[in-house]
């Protein structure tokens, strides 16, 4: 992965002095330590389908799991009874697995999928996250 490393917390990025929480990142040993037992799981699905795409940079910190080439492109968060998916696309996607929106500055936009199992990871799933990895530089 090419771009910017933070020389105090050693994480790569995209863009040249990239606003971040300056934390170092974690080994996923380390990450899944200290979560939810149902996370793993849901991780694995994701990652799963994520490397038969292509090669991809995977970015445990303590707030999530970060899915990146150049840039970060999904994010998993742990919450109380589920694994919140965030989705950068750069185009309007509606769909009733969308549980919220955001909408960047430029052409992205940020899209978030409850996922409660690794079943959750489905078909319409799978294919947003071809699409953003797609659509990510690399």
């Amino acid at each position: 992965m090419a771009g910017w490393t933070c020389p105090e917390c050693q994480r790569s990025f995209g863009r040249r002095n990239q606003s971040h929480l300056c934390a170092p990142g974690l080994t996923l040993d380390e990450y899944f330590a200290v979560g939810p037992a149902f996370e793993k799981p849901i991780f694995e699905a994701v990652a799963e389908h994520l490397e038969s795409v292509g090669a991809v940079h995977v970015e445990p910190v303590s707030v999530g799991i970060f899915f990146k080439r150049l840039r970060t492109f999904a994010e998993l968060r742990p919450k109380r009874d589920r694994v919140v998916l965030s989705i950068l696309l750069s185009r309007r996607l509606q769909h009733p697995k969308i549980a919220g929106s955001y909408q960047g500055s430029g052409l992205r936009n940020a899209y978030f999928v409850n996922l409660y199992t690794p079943a959750d990871v489905d078909e319409d799933v799978r294919g947003w996250l071809t699409e953003a990895y797609l659509s990510s530089p690399e």
